[in-house]
């Protein structure tokens, strides 16, 4: 029996304490007002050298100036540009007087010159005065637009670890799902091991689910799903489009039943798999066969839905059909990584001493294999839509490669290059620290990868590495330690009961 050790248990621990401290920060340090975001955009142009609110300053002086010169220099240029004024704008007015409402129609007012009749049937056109009126309204806009991608700002990188580390414990039950529908003989040494990863699944869905209703009913204000804010969907054709799909009402039931689902199946395989150690009875074998691959029917279909509603609705007016299996490639090898991680770890100890060589190589080739499969997924829908240049798909890339390059494009390095260059080579799959390396790897480029498919939305080109994204990635790793670790002490770390466990202690590649 595996004994949590108190050091890691410790470590675990530490993990979350500083994590809570990192989104306590988040939050606390997060934007309250409108008057606290002109500072921080302030201090930013002052930062850059100034900008939006130089023009800004700029615009609002000259429409000072000529509010209190305006009769100046409207009598200093009236005999000069009379006859030109009369000659070239009655026409525009007049045409625009008859064609929209002389009520407060934006699209006039950004075609027709401001006038002034003075009387004479003179026209004088008042330029400044339009300038900064449209300018002030664009900055008050800018604003308040800045203030809900700041105050999203803590929620969405909550949101980013909490479904990372959810969708690890999901990746790895699916994988542990497939071994018990092939029959694979090469892996029941590793099942108390798989079932481990994914006990963390139940925690993390609880979680999960509490940020969802806190982004549903809009708690403290949470905006990550922008569907979801009755102003927005009353004035946005294309969501009301969507809105038979995309209610909170369903969006809520439809996550109940995949999180239930999938925990169902979790307890009732790992119940039988125990129930199968302890009695050697093989209709348990038989029913968790039977239950992985009912499971698998569910998972597959599920897991689509889940991705367009839990990730790509958060751009609600983009779509793709590969969505689905792009985000499964993503966290079934990162899902993969960590059982291979923690196989390693428990060898280091002494524990699992069946596990060989060639087990350990097998993991990696998953690693190396669902690595490439991911890099074509994504190339293939970067490609394709690129390509075709449609505005409303395209749109989704043009964000992310103009606001979130580094992260867009380092996390291909981090999750192709490096693997196909470490993980190529055979015997580099035999080698610990090598495998070790590249996970770490792999599964920092996939928690980058879920950062750029939720952050561009929620918060925009205000983003960055602060301590909300640490402190949440800190508690949820504390708390994915602590639960998996917690678990693998609760039975005998090799399968004993099932009728494949001699062909995987004796398996060599």
């Amino acid at each position: 029996m595996y004994q949590f050790s108190s050091r890691l248990k410790s470590f675990s621990f530490a993990l979350m304490v500083l994590g809570i401290l990192g989104i306590g920060y988040g939050f606390f340090s997060a934007p309250k007002t409108e008057a606290d975001v002109e500072a921080i955009l302030k201090e930013q142009e002052a930062h850059h050298g100034g900008g939006h609110h130089d023009t800004h300053a700029e615009a609002t002086h000259e429409g000072a100036s000529h509010n209190e010169h305006a009769k100046t220099e409207e009598h200093a240029s009236h005999d000069a540009t009379t006859h030109e004024v009369k000659d070239t704008l009655k026409h525009e007015v007049a045409h625009a007087v008859d064609t929209t409402s002389l009520a407060l129609d934006t699209t006039a007012v950004a075609v027709a010159p401001v006038v002034n009749n003075n009387g004479d049937n003179d026209l004088v056109v008042n330029k400044h005065h339009k300038v900064h009126v449209d300018h002030d309204a664009e900055h008050k806009e800018h604003v308040s637009h800045v203030f809900h991608q700041l105050q999203n700002k803590p929620w969405s990188a909550l949101y980013v670890a909490c479904i990372f580390f959810m969708l690890i414990a999901v990746g790895a039950l699916a994988f542990y799902a497939i071994q018990w529908a092939s029959q694979a003989g090469w892996s029941p040494i590793l099942f108390r091991v798989m079932e481990g990863v994914s006990s963390y699944l139940l925690p993390g869905s609880i979680i999960f689910f509490i940020l969802l209703l806190a982004a549903a009913f809009h708690f403290g204000h949470n905006g990550l799903f922008v569907w979801m804010d009755p102003e927005v969907v009353k004035h946005d054709h294309l969501i009301q489009g969507k809105s038979g799909f995309l209610n909170v009402p369903f969006f809520l039931i439809r996550a109940i039943v995949f999180l239930v689902g999938w925990n169902l199946y979790r307890y009732i395989s790992r119940k039988n798999s125990i129930k199968l150690d302890q009695t050697k009875d093989l209709s348990f074998f038989k029913k968790n066969y039977k239950a992985a691959a009912t499971f698998l029917v569910f998972f597959i279909v599920s897991e689509s839905i889940m991705s367009w509603d839990w990730i790509m609705s958060v751009d609600p007016h983009w779509y793709s059909t590969l969505f689905g299996w792009y985000v499964f490639a993503s966290f079934f090898v990162s899902g993969i990584t960590v059982i291979t991680l923690i196989t390693i770890y428990l060898k280091n100890k002494g524990l699992l001493p069946d596990v060989n060589k060639s087990h350990l190589h097998d993991l990696a080739k998953f690693m190396f294999g669902i690595s490439v499969f991911w890099t074509y997924l994504w190339f293939s829908q970067f490609m394709l839509i690129w390509y075709s240049d449609i505005p409303e798909e395209v749109t989704y890339f043009v964000t992310r490669i103009e606001k979130y390059n580094l992260p867009f494009f380092g996390m291909v390095v981090m999750n192709f290059v490096f693997p196909l260059l470490i993980l190529m080579n055979a015997d580099f799959k035999r080698l610990n620290w090598v495998v070790v390396m590249a996970g770490i790897v792999i599964l920092s480029g996939h928690y980058i990868d879920f950062f750029n498919m939720i952050m561009p939305a929620t918060v925009g080109d205000q983003w960055f590495i602060g301590a909300s994204e640490i402190g949440s990635v800190l508690f949820f790793a504390g708390l994915f330690i602590f639960v998996v670790f917690t678990a693998l002490t609760k039975a005998p770390l090799e399968s004993e009961g099932n009728p494949y466990i001699e062909e995987s202690k004796h398996f060599h590649y």
